[in-house]
């Protein structure tokens, strides 16, 4: 069975995604777990993440940290 990502159902990726971010985001930049998922929340890659049509949900967690930290 082939399932097609959609603006629809991108919302069931994001919740790991940002968790593995916000624990690379703690540990790199000395943070707490919170202050880093809110930092993950409040960027402009999250943006890109949470639409569809940026396929910013291909990227892995360690090429969005690094998305992260160039355009925050």
């Amino acid at each position: 069975m082939k399932l097609n990502v959609t603006q629809e159902n991108l919302h069931l990726f994001l919740p790991s995604k940002v968790s593995r971010m916000a624990d690379i985001v703690s540990e790199t930049e000395d943070i707490s777990v919170v202050a880093a998922i809110k930092k993950v929340y409040r960027s402009e890659t999250y943006r890109r993440l949470e639409n569809e049509n940026t396929k910013f949900w291909h990227l892995g967690p360690v090429a969005l940290c690094q998305e992260l930290k160039m355009r925050g």
